[in-house]
């Protein structure tokens, strides 16, 4: 920003801003820009704070709830970030009022900084939704989940979810050896490469939704009826991986070092079947030290000492088990590393997020050798996934210098290891996992996903990211799909009723034959 700020001081200095050689009679007005460079001041803090904006995220938090955050650290940018926009409002208003050349142009600039803003863009695309042709483009394209057959003895499963630990980091030419121990476990699991990230997948919340039910975490929106509180439900429309384990008998259990009353976590997983959903609160009183905590909660290496606890107990009941894990470690900005990895990879100089990556993976290997070593993950599928692509770091230009992919790999339960290397998406995580643990499914599909040890072509590679993002601002019956209850009745009747399952043409069917993939 400083060579911004050294341009915009020299032109007041050449045009002499809000000192002209001929002034008029100061006049006492509002300037129109004040809305438009407050709300341009709002996504600089957005943008500087997560790198890509999603609309979707801001949405959803909003509605969800943002109680228990650990976003303290970011306390302080945001006082920065409104303080000197307190300052530059002030500024501008003084130079319209005595600057009759800026009071002539103003009203023109404000319609410029609306129509430039990536927020009012954003919006505007939003409600296309409304005027749109077809808005109903996904919800043909969405098969609802079920199990046709189950194996007779169905595998456990542990699906550890590796806080923005993206597999874009397994390039070693940027980032070293952050990622080589997920790589060394790669070297004996199935690895799928081309996970790319679809609009309103990108935070946490919607990358376990969409990898858990197969669909993107669309905003409730204006769907909502009641805009002042909390939502009480999280996507009640659609069947997850949750839903489907518990109606084969499974015990579930949710752990996280954060709290499940941030973003509506837990009313999810208590929604979709869980046993027992366990979060900062949960388990901090069963750290050894109390104050071994960071701003969101429990440092992964005490998380995962619970976590073999929890396999331990589970495993010596009759019934399957399934562990869900979410990980802190890489979270942005700086990550959270662990005290166990000081140890292994010296002091943390808080900012490096490589050093985090590199913790996070080794904590997470080594969660899965204590487990084999005591012979825990016997008939028993373990799901590494990143939850999203990693938001600003310190690596960031590095990140965002070529394609970018979400970490994907299955180990255990009869898999074959090998790489597999095709265009898909999160959405497809959740057919993949069903069908590792042996189970069928109808036309390899579930959701919006398709099996990536099927043939079957994905979303992704018929269509491409570019058309799947775009038909999904337009889309309203997904949407009230997976808030159904939400909806007001008259609304949904309205929408079922003009959202036929007619297909425009041959490429425009659901019912593709298989292609051939890597």
């Amino acid at each position: 920003m400083v060579p911004v700020l050294a341009g915009w001081l020299g032109l007041g200095w050449l045009f002499r801003w809000g000192a002209p050689r001929r002034p008029r009679e100061p006049t006492r007005v509002w300037p129109w820009s004040l809305l438009p460079i407050a709300i341009g001041g709002l996504y600089v803090y957005l943008a500087d704070s997560f790198g890509d904006v999603d609309l979707g995220a801001v949405f959803f938090h909003l509605q969800a709830g943002m109680e228990d955050h650990g976003g303290a650290d970011r306390n302080i940018a945001a006082v920065l970030y409104t303080f000197s926009m307190v300052l530059l409002l002030i500024a501008f208003t003084w130079l319209i009022r005595v600057d009759h050349r800026w009071r002539l142009s103003e009203r023109p600039l404000a319609l410029l900084l609306l129509a430039s803003n990536p927020l009012f863009y954003g919006v505007g695309q939003r409600s296309a939704s409304i005027v749109t042709d077809d808005g109903a483009w996904l919800e043909r394209r969405y098969v609802a989940p079920v199990i046709n057959e189950a194996p007779a003895d169905p595998p456990n499963l542990l699906l550890l979810y590796l806080e923005s630990i993206e597999r874009t980091y397994a390039d070693t030419e940027r980032f070293g050896d952050a990622y080589a121990d997920l790589a060394a476990l790669g070297q004996r699991a199935r690895v799928f490469e081309g996970i790319q990230q679809l609009d309103n997948t990108g935070w946490t919340m919607a990358g376990m939704i969409a990898t858990q039910c197969g669909a993107p975490l669309m905003p409730a929106g204006l769907l909502h009826d009641s805009q002042f509180e909390p939502l009480g439900k999280v996507v009640p429309g659609v069947d997850c991986l949750g839903d489907l384990l518990d109606e084969q008998g499974y015990h579930l259990t949710y752990m996280g070092g954060a709290s499940t009353a941030f973003a509506g976590k837990g009313i999810f997983y208590e929604d979709h079947g869980f046993d027992r959903v366990m979060g900062r609160e949960e388990l901090s009183p069963r750290l050894d030290d109390p104050d071994y905590l960071n701003n969101w909660g429990l440092y992964d290496d005490t998380l995962y000492d619970i976590t073999v606890e929890e396999v331990r107990q589970l495993s010596q009941g009759e019934a399957p088990w399934a562990i869900v894990n979410l990980s802190l470690t890489g979270h942005a900005p700086e990550g959270y590393p662990a005290r166990r990895c000081e140890q292994r990879q010296g002091d943390y100089d808080g900012i490096d997020i490589l050093y985090s990556v590199k913790c996070s993976a080794w904590l997470a290997r080594d969660l899965i050798d204590r487990l084999e070593d005591e012979g825990l993950l016997e008939n028993t599928l373990v799901v590494i996934a990143s939850d999203h692509l990693t938001m600003r770091v310190s690596a960031w230009e590095q990140l965002v210098s070529g394609e970018r992919y979400n970490t994907f790999m299955l180990l255990g339960n009869d898999v074959p290891p090998g790489n597999v290397d095709r265009s898909a998406s999160t959405l497809d995580v959740f057919p993949t996992i069903l069908e590792a643990m042996s189970f069928e499914i109808d036309e390899h599909r579930a959701g919006l996903g398709v099996s990536l040890l099927s043939p079957y072509p994905t979303l992704v590679e018929q269509h491409g990211v570019e058309n799947v993002n775009t038909r999904m601002r337009e889309e309203t019956a997904l949407q009230n799909r997976l808030w159904e209850g939400l909806v007001p009745e008259q609304q949904h009747d309205e929408e079922a009723s003009t959202t036929e399952q007619v297909v425009e043409t041959p490429e425009d069917a659901t019912g593709e034959q298989p292609a051939d993939v890597q």
